[in-house]
């Protein structure tokens, strides 16, 4: 295994020097039923707070990432390729490889101390869950927000994890104090098919729990519905259920992204696709043929439909300009539309 020149987590290039050095991994297993079969290899990172390259065009520039590898194995997961410059496998190996940034609180705390440090946005889960359940173990978390807390650090955070509720004290100090923004993705509410294709996720149901045990303590947390799944989640009535439900779970709005499929997800989603769904498969070449995004006809009819439903529902999309505070931004998306990339 090779862990000299690293990238960032932005994946985007090559670092210039390694983010650690091999001689600081430790690599662990445990046996235990949630953590069998998963690998982690514990590191001293040297870096945590990592800029946002420009022509992403996202609403943030800079990013913490405490854990690289995803035990939610989405299949579609866009930061699969990051594992290759690894030298990790992108597929099994990404579900089952986890890095662990064991310094990420202290590293932080240091940079938010700087004197060059400008007390920026932070947003977090872009890349890969912080709530993954590697952070039931390890608890990261806390002093990550501890430390956003006491610098007065504006923060948001995206995630498919329940372990968020575990910080609930945190996160309310934190939000007296400054700017914080909570998402939680649900792309769809089809138990079946989330069986299948985010199979290491807690269920879209106890992720809306999330929301509303949120919305219960005062913190107004959005939707992120994504990725929206051509020919599977993208029916009217599907649509429908999703967005009724997010808003019976009190979320402050939803904000739709279609899948978008990059090297490394594409060829792990399109496996997953031809073994479980093989009748899409031509329907998805045509439909992904210009690249890694479905076509700007097909992402407006489907925001159009889920900001229809939203309204219907009394909860809506933010627009831009709307405070920040209400929710994370979502994953990297540079080509989206531009109501895919403001804040929730």
């Amino acid at each position: 295994m090779r862990w000299e020149n690293l990238t960032p987590d932005s994946g985007h290039g090559r670092a210039d020097a390694a983010l650690f050095g091999a001689d600081a991994v430790i690599t662990r297993t445990f046996d235990t039923p949630e953590f069998r079969g998963i690998t982690f290899h514990e590191i001293r990172a040297r870096s945590i707070v990592n800029r946002v390259p420009g022509a992403s065009r996202l609403p943030f520039e800079w990013t913490v990432n405490p854990y690289r590898g995803c035990t939610h194995a989405c299949v579609y997961c866009f930061a699969r390729k990051t594992h290759s410059y690894l030298d990790l496998d992108t597929g099994l190996g990404f579900d089952s490889q986890i890095v662990v940034k064991v310094n990420a609180p202290e590293l932080l705390r240091r940079r938010l101390s700087s004197r060059g440090w400008r007390g920026e946005h932070i947003a977090m889960g872009t890349n890969v869950d912080c709530y993954q359940r590697a952070e039931g173990r390890y608890r990261l978390m806390p002093g990550i927000l501890a430390a956003l807390r006491d610098h007065a650090n504006p923060f948001s955070i995206l995630t498919k994890g329940t372990l968020i509720l575990r910080d609930l004290p945190l996160l309310r100090q934190a939000a007296e104090v400054t700017d914080v923004g909570i998402s939680v993705s649900v792309g769809f509410t089809d138990e079946t098919l989330w069986r299948t294709v985010e199979p290491g996720t807690p269920s879209p149901q106890r992720r809306l729990d999330v929301v509303r045990a949120l919305a219960g303590h005062g913190i107004g947390c959005g939707v992120l519905m994504a990725p929206v799944i051509p020919f599977l989640s993208d029916r009217p009535d599907q649509l429908r259920a999703t967005v009724r439900a997010v808003a019976a779970a009190g979320a402050t709005s939803v904000t739709p992204l279609v899948l978008h499929l990059r090297p490394g997800a594409r060829e792990w989603f399109t496996a997953w696709l031809a073994h479980h769904h093989p009748h899409l498969v031509n329907r998805y070449e045509r439909l992904y043929a210009e690249g890694a995004y479905a076509p700007k006809w097909y992402q407006r009819r489907i925001t159009r439909q889920v900001h229809d439903l939203a309204q219907e529902y009394g909860i809506g999309p933010t627009r831009a300009g709307m405070p920040r505070r209400d929710a994370a931004a979502p994953a990297e998306h540079p080509t989206a539309e531009p109501t895919q990339l403001t804040l929730l």
